[in-house]
């Protein structure tokens, strides 16, 4: 008897930032309006390949030279013709390169050299003479705009991708592979075809009553009430953009809460950035505005509007100071377009983060979820996020959420904590101090009995995201 053997291949074009070739004078003058930017020069060329244009020789960045090509000055020794002891001569990069190359600097004469030599003994080179080498797998943090390329060029629709993996395999032509053939492997050329089935949208329950059907596979609740409004009070405005009109922007927000039955008090104050912080870093400009925001009572929300809907540097240093810092609720929008659909998805988040409840579940409503409507249970989704490739010195971010108010399942508390660089196993769950457990799991399990009227969790469903 012959026996088959199918092994499944998965495929796939994976994405991942590479160099190419070009001029290091013309990326590194973008580093340099100041010392900050200057940092982040270093540790973006470090460990990277160049060409020299001068020798065609290659090297490897270990970092850049003090001062500039101008000024740097290193030690050559120079024979003596009458038969004496060599000299040691000092001279600067830019004279060495004009004695003994026969070469001016012109773009590159006041910029730092790279040094590809030794730590105690650095060999410079000067910006433009060199090229960076192709096809170079980067894998330091790429910067917000970087990162936003990335997904966007990589981004295919399943038919695309499938016209990409058909023509690599068709181009490999693996059965043809002597190899392949003496072992007896063949590899179709077509893909598999599994059997699946696509799942209906779940429907909706909204305040008013009635079912909120998707469409294209989207809930519209435009004209639709709240479950659980939370009134939205004691918060402020920070405007980091010179196009929104922030008062105009509060007034047309309230009005939509209205219409959603939630009530939102009007603004305490709109802070506007100061004029001349346009052009600072994004650190400076958080700061700055937090130094105003501060200067009176702590808000317990925070309506942030950034200068920009992408890519903006903003975003992430003001989510760190009123997330963890500060523990303020905040919410960000760059509103191009004010409508009323607009402001309905942001009312519904804000709703959220305040604690209040959209929507439920038609079926949820009902209880007659299977299995879980009957019998207490509370439902756990884990996951941990780690630094971008290159930074192994970021700590690692576990997010545990956990449901409450049984038999709903639609209301949930979130909890995040950090860990070990790359470490995937979470190791808040449990920890004892003393003979008591006083980390995530315990807060969620007495969350969901105080929440749940006296009831103890009997089943648990733990999902986790992988990959």
């Amino acid at each position: 008897m012959r026996v088959t053997i199918e092994i499944l291949t998965k495929c796939t074009s994976p994405e991942r930032g590479i160099t190419s070739e070009r001029s290091l004078d013309h990326i590194v003058s973008m580093f340099f309006a100041c010392f900050f930017f200057l940092f982040k020069a270093k540790c973006a060329l470090k460990n990277l390949r160049i060409k020299t244009t001068h020798t065609g020789s290659e090297f490897r960045i270990i970092g850049l030279s003090e001062d500039t090509c101008y000024s740097q000055t290193f030690q050559i020794k120079r024979k003596n013709g009458n038969g004496g002891s060599d000299t040691v001569e000092e001279v600067t990069v830019f004279e060495y390169y004009r004695k003994n190359w026969k070469i001016d600097l012109k773009g590159s004469a006041h910029f730092p050299c790279l040094n590809v030599g030794k730590p105690k003994r650095p060999t410079y080179i000067p910006l433009e003479l060199c090229h960076l080498v192709p096809l170079q797998r980067y894998k330091k943090a790429l910067s917000t705009l970087q990162r936003s390329t990335l997904v966007e060029r990589s981004r295919q629709n399943p038919q695309e991708r499938m016209f990409v993996l058909s023509g690599v395999l068709r181009d490999s032509d693996y059965n043809s592979v002597p190899m392949l053939r003496e072992c007896g492997i063949s590899i179709a050329q077509e893909f598999t075809q599994v059997a699946a089935r696509v799942l209906p949208a779940p429907k909706l329950k909204s305040g008013d009553g009635e079912d909120i059907f998707a469409r294209n596979g989207r809930w519209n609740f435009n004209k639709n009430r709240l479950i659980q409004p939370k009134r939205v009070q004691r918060w402020v405005v920070v405007n980091f953009s010179a196009q929104c009109n922030a008062h105009h922007l509060a007034q047309r927000l309230i009005h939509c809460g209205n219409l959603k039955g939630l009530p939102v008090d009007p603004e305490d104050h709109v802070f506007q950035e100061r004029s001349h912080m346009g052009r600072e870093r994004a650190e400076t400009r958080v700061n700055d505005m937090f130094q105003q925001l501060l200067s009176g009572d702590k808000p317990s929300f925070v309506l942030c509007v950034l200068p920009e809907r992408k890519n903006c540097d903003i975003y992430g240093p003001w989510k760190r100071m009123c997330l963890v810092k500060y523990g303020i609720v905040t919410q960000c929008l760059a509103p191009t377009k004010i409508n009323d659909q607009y402001l309905t998805n942001v009312l519904l988040k804000i709703n959220a983060k305040l604690g209040g409840l959209n929507s439920l579940l038609q079926i949820e409503r009902n209880q007659a979820i299977p299995l879980l409507s009957k019998t207490p249970t509370i439902i756990l989704g884990m996951d941990v996020s780690h630094g971008s490739p290159g930074r192994d010195d970021v700590p690692s971010v576990a997010a545990v959420v956990s449901s409450l108010e049984w038999p709903l399942i639609s209301k949930y508390k979130a909890s995040v904590c950090t860990q070990s660089p790359r470490l995937e196993m979470i190791d808040s769950l449990f920890k004892l101090v003393g003979n008591e457990d006083h980390v995530i799991i315990r807060e969620s399990l007495m969350d969901f009995y105080n929440s749940s009227r006296g009831h103890k969790p009997e089943k648990k469903n733990h999902f986790q995201r992988w990959g």
